[in-house]
């Protein structure tokens, strides 16, 4: 789990958070940071929406007493164009004056009555888009709003996954400790897991001039310091593409390090997360009738291998055939014998440097 945002007026203050060590199912709440500024926001939102909702009842009564007074608009000059046309009827009886006047409105209400008809089709389409952009107002109120309410959300961290909650340490007073209640996460942070107990991986790290024989998928040995009987085999499961800096005081910050992460390929029901471990990575393997040190192995003139094996008589050079090194011993496939005692000096050396002490197979 990574810190939350600290955007503006938004923290990242843990308010709540659960015990390290407890056995989650997916979708528990694990933290909880400090959302009071985002909560006031989800509310004036919510306001906002509910005003726009409104104003938007009130538009559509507004638009529907235009709407009827148009028509009733047109109702009358109906009327009138109608009345206009039963005094041109009275003609006969009429001076030519009342005459004329009668054509005149006849005419005016007849004009009337065409503009207000030509009117409807503009008078909806205002309607329509009065109302169509109320809708926009309302709808982008409504994505603001659920846009806060998801942001609110996210500070309250939910367990992907059944598992075990993992505390991380983080830098306090000086001092490393698991984070808790109160204390500040910078935002990318890492300050918790969750742990498939069923399913552990190794978060491990080799030497950049070493990562070149490493492979996904090479098996591993996996060795714990709590239970030194114990080893569980595994394989690799990533190997980073990029170095990181080996922040250990014990040795120099220009040696760099590639992160890698070995698969535990069956559990132990003492492994629990956090343990300190060391794990070998089988490169390659062969089967061979003796493995001898390094040192015990000298080159003649041909640069052909050969060892010094004690006999009775003393020292007898023996040649060899030499298969899979490693950095201090190498696989002798024929030449020599499992509980054989081989030179680690030449044996005018051994005999006056260490002459008690030859190495064995």
């Amino acid at each position: 789990m990574m810190g939350g945002s600290s955007m503006g007026d938004f923290g990242s203050i843990i308010q709540d958070l659960i015990k390290p060590g407890s056995i989650v199912k997916k979708g528990d709440k694990l933290a909880e940071f400090d959302r009071q500024y985002m909560l006031q926001r989800v509310d004036d939102y919510k306001t906002g929406v509910e005003q726009q909702r409104l104003s938007k009842k009130r538009l559509v009564a507004d638009l529907e007493v235009t709407r009827k007074a148009h028509g009733q608009s047109i109702l009358i000059a109906k009327s009138d164009m109608e009345k206009a046309k039963l005094d041109l009827k009275t003609i006969p009886v009429r001076s030519e004056i009342e005459t004329e006047r009668f054509k005149l409105a006849l005419e005016e209400a007849d004009a009337k009555h065409a503009q207000l008809l030509k009117e409807v089709p503009y008078v909806q389409t205002g309607e329509e888009t009065q109302l169509r952009i109320s809708d926009l107002d309302l709808h982008q109120s409504e994505l603001e709003l659920k846009r806060n309410e998801a942001n609110a959300e996210r500070m309250v961290v939910r367990s992907p996954m059944d598992g075990l909650v993992v505390m991380l340490p983080m830098f306090r007073g000086g001092e490393f400790g698991q984070i808790q209640q109160g204390d500040p996460v910078q935002p990318g942070f890492p300050y918790m897991r969750v742990v498939d107990p069923g399913s552990m991986i190794i978060n491990a790290a080799i030497n950049q001039t070493d990562v070149e024989h490493i492979r996904v998928g090479a098996k591993a040995f996996i060795r714990f310091d709590a239970f030194p009987d114990l080893e569980l085999p595994g394989h690799v499961y990533s190997v980073a593409a990029m170095p990181r800096s080996n922040m250990s005081s014990a040795r120099a910050s220009y040696v760099k390090e590639i992160p890698v992460r070995i698969k535990l390929d069956r559990m132990d029901p003492r492994v629990i997360p956090d343990l300190s471990v060391s794990v070998d990575v089988l490169l390659e393997q062969e089967q061979a009738s003796a493995i001898a040190p390094l040192a015990s192995i000298f080159r003649d003139e041909n640069a052909k291998p050969y060892v010094m094996v004690k006999s009775i008589d003393g020292w007898q050079k023996r040649a060899v055939e030499l298969g899979l090194a490693s950095n201090s011993h190498v696989a002798v496939r024929s030449g020599l014998r499992p509980g054989e005692v081989v030179a680690e000096d030449k044996p005018s050396l051994a005999v006056s440097k260490r002459p008690s002490s030859p190495g064995s197979t």
